[in-house]
């Protein structure tokens, strides 16, 4: 037992330790994002200053879309192997999601009201992104809603995270809906820049600072994923201990 006892602290210590340098390395790359975008790349010809938005705007996009594939992913290994791990993944994946999300319509919009005059236009893009949003909203209220009904602790009981990974998985159907929608409809957005089957038409210095700043963002949300997962296994974890506790000296 003493030698369990300390392989899991050693593994905690080297779990944070690995925290740590992944939240370094995301300080590094915003750093170095910021003077790209801020310094090194021009303003945009026709946009001007208002076009640096990009540098915001389009990695929460792409890292949104990234958090959802969490979100599937780990709602497919739940339904297959039924380890609720994968459960609290899900879980943390669609909070980091809806979060980029949110930002990348705030920073859609105000980029909207400089280049087009409106901070709202009913193209496919954006309608399709708020559905997204609002899909994941409720997969997150449905998570909360089980758990009040059932007495069950989200993240740590069946009863929450059937019916939570079925929703995720036929929510990321949503997302190459968003990703395809400026192809599938007149949009006033532009097609791929980055992806696009020719030579991307950006300059390559533009093209450098929104790289580093979708780094930059993949690898924090990657931090606050871990960092969340541990914080639900700890909670649930102490939870039975805690009642047990309680239960011991009689309280409760």
């Amino acid at each position: 037992m003493r030698t369990t006892t300390v392989d899991l602290a050693a593994d905690t210590r080297a779990g944070a330790a690995g925290r740590r340098t992944i939240a370094w390395t995301a300080g590094g790359l915003t750093g170095a994002a910021a003077l790209a975008g801020g310094l090194l790349a021009p303003p945009d010809a026709a946009q001007g200053p208002a076009q640096r938005i990009m540098y915001v705007h389009v990695p929460a996009a792409w890292v949104a879309y990234l958090a959802f594939a969490v979100v599937l992913a780990s709602s497919v290994a739940y339904l297959v192997g039924g380890d609720l791990r994968w459960d609290r993944f899900a879980r943390a994946g669609a909070e980091i999601g809806v979060i980029l999300t949110a930002v990348a319509i705030a920073t859609g919009a105000y980029w909207g009201h400089l280049v087009w005059g409106t901070w709202w236009a009913w193209d496919p893009r954006l309608v399709s992104t708020a559905l997204l949003l609002l899909t994941y909203t409720g997969y997150l209220a449905l998570r909360r809603a089980v758990s009040e009904r059932t007495g069950a602790r989200d993240g740590a009981d069946r009863a929450v995270a059937r019916p939570a990974a079925v929703v995720g998985v036929a929510g990321f159907l949503l997302v190459p809906v968003v990703h395809f929608s400026v192809v599938w409809w007149r949009s006033l957005h532009q097609q791929a820049t980055m992806l696009a089957p020719e030579r991307p038409p950006i300059d390559p210095r533009m093209g450098l600072a929104l790289l580093l700043a979708a780094a930059a963002v993949s690898v924090a949300a990657l931090c606050v994923l871990l960092h969340r997962v541990v914080r639900l296994e700890r909670r649930h974890t102490a939870a039975p201990t805690e009642r047990a506790r309680r239960t011991a000296a009689g309280v409760g």
